[in-house]
């Protein structure tokens, strides 16, 4: 990319977009979730793979633009060693400033990594309920 190429994105953007982190699926995932935007047509898929109530890998697969792409890998990025209750907690906002800011037109993009997470973590949750459920019974 040359120094002075015009982007609407900044550099850790292009970053994230052209060397994505944690692409891919984990395998045999504890907790999967999926999202779409219908405006814009971007998929996204989170996995994960938890351990002792903590998030031990995150993976994304996104069929979208750079925006969503850049989010899912930061977002995998940020998740990673957090307790479930804390990635509970993760905000879109915390994908938007970790990249540096996105163009307004592209904040839904983050909105999906949050979604994508926290769709991942109540499968796990849903998971675990019906393995207790059939130890119980």
């Amino acid at each position: 990319m040359k120094d002075k190429e015009y982007t609407l994105y900044n550099e850790t953007v292009m970053d994230h977009f052209l060397n994505p982190r944690n692409m891919g699926d984990v395998n045999e995932a504890d907790g999967v979730g999926e999202v779409g935007a219908a405006a814009c047509g971007d998929i996204m898929k989170i996995s994960l793979k938890i351990r002792d109530g903590k998030i031990e890998d995150a993976r994304f697969k996104t069929f979208g633009c750079g925006s969503a792409i850049a989010s899912s890998s930061m977002a995998t990025e940020l998740i990673k060693g957090r307790t479930l209750e804390e990635a509970k907690n993760f905000s879109n906002q915390e994908v938007v400033e970790a990249l540096g800011g996105l163009p307004p037109v592209k904040i839904h993009c983050s909105v999906l990594a949050e979604e994508a997470l926290k769709a991942a973590i109540e499968d796990y949750e849903a998971k675990q309920a019906a393995k207790a459920e059939a130890v119980a019974a």
